[in-house]
């Protein structure tokens, strides 16, 4: 099932979250090589985990992470403006209804379908805090997994060549995403709606624009 979580509340999930953040440790620094800090539980968590972000996150009928995502308002602290400002020729993305995604993360052996689940996950999250757009940062391996679910971001920018390329990108929520992303994991949206909805009172409220 997806949860949506803040930061706060997924310390009431002691299991789900060791859970995840050990899955972040074995996606980004052991398979994919990336320079990330690991804690000495053996967690890959950084400094935005520490700025009280809401996961989605898909979890196991066992009650362990199966997949996740990260996301953060762009009007507070953003990995895309503090660290990769360089993709976009140093613009940086901030307004009330444009969030930040990072960290998307599956764990081992999880069937296709749940990285569909977690498209959903966002697309739901989107649509229920009422935001217009998603910003985040990519790398090359991700490009197939946006073609087969069917939501691509605008690409506006990119470093780096073949599978290397890392690039800053931009997805749009509207019902429409929501609906077609419920189509592709095999949820019927009512039901996304209702876990979403079970979770709001913890979310933040969105702030007005102006």
């Amino acid at each position: 099932m997806l949860l949506f979580l803040t930061a706060e509340e997924l310390g009431q999930f002691p299991t789900l979250c060791a859970s995840m953040f050990s899955d972040r440790t074995h996606q980004f620094r052991e398979r994919l090589g990336w320079e990330v800090e690991v804690d000495t539980k053996g967690w890959e968590r950084d400094q935005y985990d520490d700025l009280n972000p809401v996961y989605v996150i898909w979890q196991r009928p066992d009650g362990l992470h199966g997949g996740s995502m990260r996301f953060l308002p762009t009007m507070g602290r953003t990995m895309v403006n503090e660290h990769f400002a360089d993709l976009s020729g140093g613009l940086t993305y901030r307004h009330p209804k444009l969030w930040e995604c990072t960290r998307f993360c599956l764990s081992e052996g999880m069937p296709g379908h749940v990285s569909a689940a977690l498209m959903l996950g966002g697309a739901q999250l989107g649509v229920g805090l009422g935001l217009t757009r998603a910003v985040g940062v990519f790398d090359a391996r991700m490009i197939r997994i946006y073609r087969v679910l069917g939501w691509q971001p605008v690409v506006l920018g990119t470093s780096g060549e073949g599978a290397e390329a890392i690039s800053v990108g931009m997805w749009e929520f509207s019902e429409d995403v929501r609906v077609r992303m419920a189509r592709k994991a095999g949820i019927a949206p009512e039901l996304a709606q209702h876990w979403f909805d079970t979770a709001a009172r913890g979310l933040p409220a969105l702030p007005a624009a102006g």
